[in-house]
């Protein structure tokens, strides 16, 4: 599932070629998404010129004068920018043209993305407005976390990846975080001092923003706007390395579960 690093990599490399372009018209070959497509979106957005593209969490906000074009890319989508109109795949289900024949392909073939219209402050919309703060904003703060896990017996992993705690550590950065600050995944939140806090959301930052300039990570179906995998992956301390060694201890890498997801730790660094 293409995670925060991800989603802003697709964000910067899809930004040159949109900024003040004219929409000619959306093409739409299957609105069956995780919510159907708003079968006027074209007609919406057509003739209107791309003010900005912005991402809050894992979305991604076109914004045009008259409203915003949401876009979730759920499991396995991905944004590729053409240069010409090449014919479409199966799992090709929308384009965005501009009139400069420039345009934006989205592939999903998992179908659990979404393209929808926003009008007014697009991040009031329900999908957003609960959400918790950037990670690599200044909101994401020692003090901020520290409000977050105080009475709070529910494991740090799972915590910080409550998108109502903080948006976009996944699975993946999660487990790398936790690690690089030499934290047990399965510690209780309320558990953690102010070292360790302080420890871990500098970790957070500095986990996402390798990864964003790594260009993300390759699992599964995500490649960037120019259909390039991440290579973030190549360099993980723990994830996806059960039974190899540790490589600052060489213990061997664990796995538990915890929340029906995968956790991978080191059982001497994270003790």
């Amino acid at each position: 599932m293409p995670e925060l690093p991800e989603v802003e990599t697709t964000r910067r490399g899809i930004e040159t070629h949109l900024i003040n372009a004219t929409i000619k018209e959306i093409i739409v070959r299957n609105p069956r998404l995780r919510w159907p497509i708003p079968v006027d979106l074209s007609e919406l957005a057509a003739n209107q010129v791309i003010l900005s593209i912005r991402r809050r969490a894992k979305y991604l906000l076109i914004e045009l004068a008259n409203g915003t074009i949401l876009i979730h890319l759920g499991m396995s989508g991905s944004l590729r920018v053409l240069t010409e109109a090449y014919p479409a795949e199966k799992h090709d289900h929308v384009d965005l043209v501009l009139s400069n024949g420039t345009r934006l392909r989205y592939r999903d073939p998992r179908r659990f993305g979404a393209w929808l219209w926003l009008t007014g402050n697009p991040l009031l919309h329900p999908h957003l407005a609960s959400l918790g703060p950037e990670p690599l904003g200044e909101q994401f703060s020692p003090a901020y976390l520290a409000s977050k896990l105080v009475n709070k017996h529910t494991a740090i992993k799972q915590l910080i990846m409550d998108n109502h705690i903080v948006v976009g550590v996944g699975n993946i950065y999660a487990s790398e975080s936790l690690f690089r600050a030499r934290i047990d995944p399965q510690r209780s939140g309320h558990s953690l001092d102010s070292s360790d806090i302080s420890n871990l959301v500098e970790q957070i930052k500095l986990t996402l923003s390798e990864a964003i300039a790594a260009g993300g990570s390759t699992l599964r179906d995500y490649v960037d706007s120019d259909g390039k995998a991440g290579y973030f992956m190549i360099n993980s301390y723990v994830y996806g390395r059960t039974g190899q060694a540790c490589r600052i201890c060489s213990t061997p890498i664990n796995t538990i579960r915890q929340g029906q997801r995968a956790t991978f730790y080191c059982p001497q660094c994270q003790h």
